[in-house]
């Protein structure tokens, strides 16, 4: 991991109940403190300093933005957690990626894991890998990079960014998968648009979306 500098400023809260929290989480802030004081400040911790009871439910990679759902209580906690396990969840990202991505619509099941001796690097293993299937969907695209729609169906690490680099077309901007391009990015490229869940209590489905900032 490159040198840590989160940004600084205000959280913006999309949604708040007794029992939920939804928040856009800012590219460059881990959602969870990493090893060692220089990773404590966190999505997590800073929004325990207004909602003291806040848990978290699901991660996004420190450099990935977008909508994350948080519970304020430990049985909202329990049941937004089995919603992600059995894929009750709908998330919905938005990726700009190098190259034409073609044909302009499709799915990239290929299973994944670890590379152990690479950490946090994830890799595609048909003999070892859990399995992992991404939809995605071209929104525009020129002979430089493609804007694309993405879809996953299962919650692997680095699923997406995995995926898109074993098509030939990373996401702009990831240092651990397309490092030529960070340089040139003031940022990943990737950003978690829309999340429908259940409500805890009611059952009631519910969509929330965060307008992409690239």
């Amino acid at each position: 991991m490159s040198d840590y500098a989160p940004p600084s400023g205000d959280i913006p809260v999309l949604y708040e109940d007794s029992d939920l929290l939804i928040v856009d989480k800012p590219s460059g802030l881990l959602s969870v403190p990493g090893k060692g004081p220089e990773l404590a400040d966190c999505l997590l911790s800073r929004l325990e300093r207004a909602f003291p009871t806040v848990r978290l439910v699901h991660r996004l990679d420190r450099d990935t933005s977008g909508v994350m759902v948080f519970a304020l209580t430990a049985h909202a906690q329990r049941h937004l957690g089995q919603q992600f396990e059995v894929r009750k969840t709908k998330k919905t990202y938005v990726a700009r990626v190098t190259g034409r991505l073609e044909p302009k619509t499709g799915e990239v099941e290929l299973p994944l894991i670890v590379d152990w001796p690479n950490r946090p690097r994830q890799m595609v293993c048909h003999d070892t890998g859990k399995p992992a299937l991404t939809g995605y969907k071209v929104l525009k695209s020129s002979d430089l990079e493609s804007r694309v729609r993405l879809f996953p169906h299962t919650g692997r690490s680095h699923q997406l960014r995995v995926h898109m680099l074993a098509l030939g077309h990373p996401i702009l901007g990831d240092e651990l998968y397309a490092p030529e391009t960070a340089d040139q990015y003031p940022r990943m490229m990737l950003h978690a648009e829309e999340l429908r869940v259940n409500h805890p209590e009611n059952g009631k489905g519910m969509s929330f979306r965060a307008k992409a900032p690239f």
